[in-house]
C-alpha cells in the first residue's frame, strides 16, 4: 500500500508539469484569470507529490529498512529539486507571460 505513495508522487508531479504548460499553450487575453488557477494548482500538486515522498521516507525509518533509504535518499533528493525547480520555473514563466 505504501508503494502508491510512489506511484502517487510521480502523477502529481507530471500534473505540476503539465498544468503551467497547458496555461501557458491556451493563452488567451480574455481569461486572465485562469493562469491563477493553473498555477495555484500546479504549486498544490507539486507540494502533494513533495509529501508523498516525505511520507514514504517516515515510512522506511519507521521499519528501520537503513538500506532501501541509503539507496533512495539521493535519487528522492535530486528528483525533488528538480520537481520543484521546473514548477517554479514554468509558473514564473506563466506569470510574467500573463502580466505582460
Amino acid at each position: 500500500m505504501m508503494g502508491l505513495l510512489n506511484i502517487g508522487s510521480l502523477i502529481l508531479g507530471i500534473v505540476a508539469w503539465v498544468l503551467p504548460a497547458i496555461s501557458l499553450l491556451s493563452y488567451d487575453k480574455t481569461k486572465v484569470k485562469k493562469w491563477l488557477v493553473f498555477s495555484i494548482l500546479s504549486i498544490t500538486a507539486c507540494a502533494l507529490a513533495l509529501c508523498f515522498q516525505i511520507i514514504y521516507n517516515y515510512h522506511l525509518v519507521k521499519i528501520q529498512d537503513w538500506a532501501a533509504l541509503l539507496d533512495t535518499t539521493g535519487a528522492v533528493v535530486f528528483a525533488s529539486v528538480v520537481l520543484l525547480s521546473v514548477t517554479v520555473l514554468l509558473n514564473a514563466i506563466t506569470f510574467i507571460k500573463t502580466v505582460k
